[in-house]
């Protein structure tokens, strides 16, 4: 039997309070609890990086978090970026650079990206790679997806986005 505690999250600017067991990971509360699929799991270790989502700011594994070490935090995943039909700066980058293939990682690369965007000027491609060097990809070769990150930044700087 195991026990459950009551938590009370903010997710995407929506407060939830939820009794959850336990030792319910973050990544299954926000897909299975929460219904929000954007956050993939991949290696269920912490090395991919799929799982990435902000938590108080800062990104972090859902995978290696305990959904019951979140009370009281705010958390952000991918869909709080843009929708299908209005995508945020970074998404927009993403998608004119080719900066995704099959999208498995993708949620992932958003969220750690985000981030970076948020703390760091990301003045040169070193940067990018080094800060995008705890999410694996498969497809794109990396390419790509620092050159969205490198526009991003660049439109930021510019305060176009």
């Amino acid at each position: 039997m195991s026990k459950t505690r009551a938590i009370k999250v903010t997710v995407n600017g929506t407060t939830y309070e939820r009794e959850v067991e336990s030792r319910l990971l973050l990544a299954d509360f926000l897909r299975h609890t929460l219904g929000l699929t954007g956050t993939h799991v991949g290696c269920e270790h912490g090395v991919c990086g799929a799982c990435t989502v902000l938590v108080d700011g800062d990104s972090m594994r859902s995978c290696l978090l305990l959904a019951v070490q979140l009370d009281g935090c705010r958390v952000e995943t991918v869909e709080s970026l843009g929708s299908i039909g209005r995508l945020n700066g970074l998404q927009e980058a993403f998608r004119e650079h080719h900066a995704l293939q099959c999208g498995f990682c993708t949620p992932g690369m958003l969220m750690t990206a985000t981030d970076m965007l948020q703390k760091y000027l990301l003045a040169s491609d070193a940067e990018i790679r080094d800060g995008l060097s705890g999410n694996l990809c498969r497809c794109t070769g990396y390419e790509h997806i620092v050159a969205a990150v490198r526009a991003a930044a660049a439109d930021r700087k510019d305060g176009l986005r």
